[in-house]
């Protein structure tokens, strides 16, 4: 890395009054600060996670109970809310994964200083999963809001020291990898928690075989 930058990755910007009176954090210490609030909204999906994950237990003893008692009507109506909570657990699965692999990005980083090429597709990552949030977690939808713009920022610091502009090509590229890497992941994860429910076409015949008897 140029001189310049390796001052600006570990010093910061401390020259003339302004950075005596404010002086600006290193790059590093900016990109850890990003790192640690991404790691702390997954830890909250996490929590969210384990929620959804209690209720999907009740439901699906629910959904089983009533299969056994062969009342279809209301198997059916409590299958088709497991399946909306599936797909809420599913996307929130995918978020975590994605912030996951953003967060290990940034770590990696502070290592390698490699900041435009890693931190513009992280950024747009984030833009993604706070879009997917938006009106279901307004506090996450705002904190990652706010770590994006820090992104965004760190982005064009890297870019005036170095002289390297971000290809927004490649950017969204790899930002694609990420997300989709994480959706692959969380549909393999879903299918290995979660077990499928009963068939309901088969409930139905053994329904039907009984009423002709």
């Amino acid at each position: 890395m140029p001189s310049k930058f390796n001052k600006k990755w570990e010093e910061g910007e401390l020259k003339g009054l302004k950075g005596a009176l404010k002086p600006s954090l290193p790059l590093r210490t900016k990109i850890e600060i990003a790192a640690r609030r991404i790691e702390a909204q997954i830890h909250y999906l996490e929590e969210i996670l384990s929620r959804l994950s209690e209720r999907d237990k009740r439901l699906f003893s629910k959904i089983v109970e009533a299969y056994s008692r062969h009342q279809l009507q209301r198997a059916r109506i409590l299958a088709n809310e497991l399946a909306e909570l599936r797909k809420t657990e599913n996307f929130m699965m995918n978020a975590q994964l994605a912030l996951e692999r953003v967060a290990l990005r940034l770590r990696t980083v502070t290592q390698m200083g490699n900041v435009v090429s890693v931190i513009a597709p992280a950024s747009q990552v984030l833009q993604s999963v706070r879009a997917g949030i938006s009106g279901l977690l307004p506090n996450a939808e705002k904190e990652l809001g706010e770590i994006g713009v820090m992104l965004n920022d760190l982005v064009v610091e890297a870019g005036e020291i170095t002289g390297l502009s971000p290809s927004f090509e490649l950017a969204s590229s790899d930002a694609q990898k990420i997300l989709e890497e994480a959706a692959l992941v969380a549909e393999q994860q879903m299918k290995e928690k979660f077990p499928e429910l009963p068939s309901l076409k088969a409930s139905e015949k053994t329904e039907s075989s009984f009423g002709q008897e």
